[in-house]
């Protein structure tokens, strides 16, 4: 399986903080998601890109089968662990393994980035039903707030050129111009996008942790690590909101999109 450096290795490293350390999503992007797909018992997501399984929960609440696909082990045992009824698989985005047809709906959660997108939505099309949706779901950051946007230049200085980047930025784009991989691409319906707003309850400690589970900070060594650990830790520390060793909101939005892919045979919603 090809997964890029930072993602195999930085993801081994880092797995449990990773989890710690990152906000879950709004129960209302679920729901809307839930209705616009649907999602419902009767009815198989997969889930690319599962990670450490914090959208793969939310999407085992609709009722639907979820079929979660994660390269990296340490993630998978993850989810293994808080979801042992979730059926999780060691592929890819590009060859999850999983057979013709067998999905109604494909999501991936702060993943899609990562991807080769072409090969990827090829294999989202040999998954999908006829009718069935793709949704892309990120958290950003809000950097109106000014330590938010001191902690974001950090993660930005330090990425290597071929990293693949998130859209970490509400307002500010989309990764890698995701939405170009459609044009042109036969079958796919227009995008459809909502937005919700996900403050999301800290300590200044785990923000710090946020940033060591950045998979490019997480495959560093050990003396660089501790370098990005204390630059964090004085940015932080240069803030007003960010000083104590209290709670903290940190503000993401969370931006979900789906599209559906072919004509659905006798149902699924508008």
């Amino acid at each position: 399986m090809r997964v890029h450096h930072a993602a195999g290795v930085g993801y081994q490293r880092a797995a449990g903080v990773y989890e710690r350390s990152r906000p879950s999503y709004p129960m209302a992007a679920l729901a809307a998601l839930a209705d616009a797909l649907p999602l419902e018992a009767g009815r198989t997501v997969v889930d690319l890109g599962a990670g450490t399984g914090k959208f793969t929960r939310l999407l085992a609440l609709t009722g639907a089968e979820v079929l979660a696909v994660e390269p990296v082990r340490e993630m998978r045992e993850q989810i293994a662990e808080l979801l042992p009824a979730v059926v999780v698989t060691a592929g890819t985005a590009e060859a999850t393994g999983l057979p013709d047809g067998c999905a109604d709906a494909v999501v991936a959660a702060q993943s899609w980035h990562w991807f080769q997108e072409g090969e990827a939505l090829a294999e989202v099309e040999r998954l999908l039903r006829p009718g069935g949706a793709l949704a892309l779901v990120w958290n950003t950051y809000d950097t109106s707030v000014p330590w938010v946007r001191d902690f974001q230049d950090i993660y930005f200085r330090l990425a290597p050129r071929d990293l693949p980047s998130p859209p970490l930025t509400h307002g500010l784009g989309d990764p890698g111009n995701w939405r170009d991989a459609f044009a042109g691409r036969g079958g796919w319906g227009a995008i459809e996008e909502r937005h919700w707003p996900n403050p999301y309850t800290t300590t200044v400690a785990d923000v710090v942790e946020r940033m060591m589970s950045s998979s490019h900070i997480a495959v560093l060594d050990p003396a660089a690590q501790a370098r990005v650990r204390s630059e964090v830790e004085t940015v932080l520390g240069a803030h007003d909101a960010t000083r104590g060793s209290g709670a903290i909101e940190m503000p993401y939005t969370t931006d979900v999109y789906w599209l559906r892919y072919g004509r659905a045979r006798g149902r699924g919603r508008a």
